[in-house]
């Protein structure tokens, strides 16, 4: 036998049978087998559902004082464990990343939603190899490991099917996963879907399709097909629900139990739910309840002086939410009986909360015209359109994309004060119901509710710590949360948290043994002491009586404990007006390079659709074989019923649909003469965010429409799909005659080339703001 060993400078060549604990010879008779040591979880390790609901303030389930039928948390508060006092970060994205990590969210790199890249180091949108997940702990561990729904730990621009992948859930720890890889969508006709690693070609969905029941099969479709085929191996499962986030939308049916519910509006609602809070013993009785909000810009007007029409329509708005709780709650019964037909229950943790408190997004009218209210951008005209006129019976449906008021969510958020974004209460205090039968058993004398401060990264620990698990791996980094089972064991436990800073878009605070320092950070405004408000929330848990005056020693010492956390932790640079986070880094310029899409692509991802028209001027060129009478369907579609454009050809004639948040518009671009080869579609970007657009057939100047808004922001929703309007129509008249509406012509191909930035893109904006700081410097 000859050693062929490889040159000090090649590749090295690894012994085949180096370290075999077995006899190998010539034959089997000569050897003796052996085979490796499995992976295996400790004997009766739990099974593990991680319930993540999205938007939810901390009122809305029953448990934590809602009047919204919710029985089957009910049931888990009754059997479980109320955690009054648990604290998350203020935004999805941030709060997940500690969740999954048990790391706080600068240092996993999401000082933010996964919808920026300024390019520093707490902004990168990627979870390092150094820090495992939840998941990838249990697997390592013996678990089969599951996620459906919302997960948004990849940023935008790595959501395309040509994307690394490399924060994807599969790369994450997941065995398996169904959902929606970004922060929300459209219930009824989700944009991507994306199963493992692979996003989802769909066309259009069955009738009475809703995302929350979809996610649901899944995961129940998950758990039977383990157990079919392995009858010991415990399962991790995270069920990440996009509801309760806007858009809201329900079904029919869920929205009917709550016609009328809402009649006495949210002054009202906002007291009984602090009155039942109180009784059920999550709060003092001597706990006083905040005056509505007031603050500039996040103010909540009294109900009764609202006029009949503004209530009724206001009304039905959280008749939508309410519904929504309630199919989660209904969705949740579902999964659980599936366990208990299989003899798991007993044997599995649940846990259910709140990435953030609820979202006062929707300001102070509410709106039917979510992508148009959620715009964000510095010189807004003041014609932009946050809302448009929608038949009541609409809203909360397909054709309808409806945030609540901000009134809605001061009473979801109910004790406490603001809203999601905000580092008050209103934004970081979140339900927590967690229970365990065969493992975590209450004392008749136990109500289950603790009232000790925990905070989101202290949820992976303690499930490690229930599972038996150990976090183990080479250089791996500590994490910053601590378990909170001591807590669950004994109510009298202290806290296992008993300090914690926090940090979204320059709003602060630190808590430290029951004091609270916090900040309402105004944007641009600058960063300085004289922001800090000091709260003593064990016997001020509604942060009403502000002590820092009274204790401005204390306030200067948190503060200097507020810098010292920022900087271990990777916080620094905050967010200031020179508008850097609207900036993105020089990777994503090839998607704004040209693209030529061809018949039979599947749609293109959200996200680079969007590079190729966003802020600027472009045009859409369409090449057909030779247009023949008789042919008819869409040529190019881009967008939903939220926002986006059309180009079809119906009864012989050209058309163009714009959708501007909702409002569409239609224009007959007039016939197309046979034998018709070029179809060309020029946007032009002009001041006040508006576009310009012109149509040509073969170079024949045809009818357009008057200048309209641009879709910004999360708009166009729906990414551009050539030869058919997929999933969530431009135009819902075309769609009621024609469904997706495929085009029967031969299309040879579709050109998107993107001019340059409009006078309102955000580097025009940055640089104007920049020089307009280095002036007043």
């Amino acid at each position: 036998m000859t050693d062929s060993t490889a040159s000090s400078s090649g590749p090295a060549r690894r012994d085949p049978y180096e370290g075999f604990p077995g006899r190998i010879g010539r034959t089997f008779a000569e050897s003796r087998p052996a085979w490796p040591q499995q992976r295996t979880a400790p004997a009766g390790a739990p099974n593990i559902v991680l319930v993540y609901v999205d938007d939810m303030g901390y009122s809305d389930i029953g448990p934590f004082g809602a009047e919204v039928s919710t029985p089957v948390l009910d049931g888990l508060a009754e059997q479980g464990f109320r955690l009054t006092n648990y604290h998350t970060t203020p935004l999805c994205s941030p709060s997940r990343a500690a969740l999954m990590t048990g790391c706080n969210p600068h240092r996993v790199g999401y000082a933010m939603v996964a919808n920026a890249d300024p390019g520093f180091p707490g902004y990168g949108m990627e979870i390092a190899h150094d820090i495992p997940t939840l998941a990838e702990t249990l697997r390592g561990s013996g678990y089969a490991t599951y996620a459906v729904g919302k997960w948004h730990l990849a940023r935008d621009a790595s959501s395309g099917a040509a994307a690394d992948r490399a924060n994807w859930p599969l790369q994450k720890g997941f065995g398996q996963y169904y959902g929606v890889l970004e922060g929300l969508t459209n219930l009824f006709h989700p944009h991507q879907l994306v199963r493992d690693n692979t996003p989802l070609d769909i066309d259009e969905f069955p009738e009475g399709y809703y995302y929350t029941d979809d996610i649901t099969d899944q995961a129940v479709s998950m758990v039977k097909s383990l157990r079919a085929h392995d009858p010991d191996k415990p399962f991790f499962l995270y069920l990440a629900h996009n509801a309760v986030h806007a858009p809201l939308q329900a079904k029919p049916e869920d929205i009917a139990r709550h016609r009328g519910r809402y009649d006495g509006g949210w002054d009202e609602r906002r007291q009984a739910r602090f009155t039942k809070q109180k009784a059920d013993g999550l709060f003092p009785q001597d706990t006083e309840l905040p005056a509505r909000n007031s603050e500039d810009g996040l103010d909540v007007a009294a109900w009764d002086d609202l006029t009949p029409e503004e209530q009724r329509l206001y009304a039905h708005y959280m008749e939508v939410y309410a519904a929504m709780v309630d199919n989660v709650d209904q969705n949740l019964g579902r999964l659980l009986n599936t366990l208990q037909a299989l003899g798991e229950l007993d044997n599995t943790i649940v846990v259910f909360t709140s990435d953030n408190g609820g979202s006062g997004e929707g300001g102070a009218e509410g709106s039917r015209s979510y992508f148009s209210r959620f715009a964000h951008h510095p010189r807004l005209p003041e014609d932009w359109p946050a809302d448009v006129a929608r038949d009541p019976e609409l809203i909360g449906g397909p054709r309808s994309l409806v945030h609540y008021p901000r009134g809605w969510a001061m009473a979801s958020n109910t004790p406490f004060r603001l809203y999601k974004r905000h580092t008050y209460a209103g934004g970081v205090r979140v339900p927590l119901l967690i229970t365990w039968p065969r493992g975590l058993r209450r004392s008749p004398a136990d109500d289950g509710i603790r009232h000790q401060y925990q905070y989101v990264t202290d949820i992976a620990p303690t499930l490690l710590e229930l599972a038996g698990v150990e976090r183990t791996g080479d250089g791996i980094q500590e994490q910053d949360g601590t378990s909170f089972a001591p807590v669950l064991a004994d109510p009298a436990a202290d806290s296992t948290h008993p300090e914690q800073y926090c940090e979204m878009t320059g709003n602060r605070s630190y808590y430290r043994d029951g004091r609270k320092l916090v900040t309402l950070h105004r944007p641009g405004a600058p960063y300085d002491d004289s922001e800090w408000a000091l709260y003593d929330i064990r016997t001020d848990p509604t942060e009403i009586h502000d002590l820092a005056a009274q204790q401005p020693k204390l306030v200067k010492e948190l503060a200097a404990a507020w810098e010292e956390a920022a900087w271990r932790n990777g916080v620094f640079p905050l967010p200031d007006a020179s508008g850097a986070l609207a900036l993105r880094g020089p990777a994503e310029e090839k998607l704004a390079r040209p693209v030529t899409l061809l018949p039979g692509t599947p749609e293109l991802e959200r996200y680079r659709s969007s590079r190729l028209i966003a802020f600027r001027s472009f045009t859409v060129t369409v090449e057909l074989e030779s247009y023949e009478e008789g042919d008819g369907g869409v040529l190019v579609s881009h967008g939903d019923q939220g926002g986006g454009y059309s180009l079809y050809v119906e009864g012989g004639r050209l058309r163009f649909a714009y959708n501007e948040y909702g409002a569409l518009h239609e224009t007959d671009a007039g016939p197309l003469p046979p034998g018709t080869r070029t179809i060309l579609l020029t946007a032009t970007a002009e001041r006040h965010l508006r576009w310009r657009f012109a149509l040509a057939v073969d170079g024949a100047e045809r009818a357009a429409p008057e200048p309209v808004h641009q879709l910004i922001g999360m708009a166009p929703f729906q990414g551009i799909s050539v030869g058919v309007d997929r999933k969530s129509p431009v135009s819902w008249p075309v769609y009621e005659r024609h469904g997706v509406f495929r085009y029967t012509g031969a299309l040879r191909s579709v050109t998107y080339r993107p001019g340059s930035p409009g006078p309102d893109s955000p580097e025009a904006v940055a640089r104007a703001l920049r020089a307009a700081a280095a002036a007043f410097e």
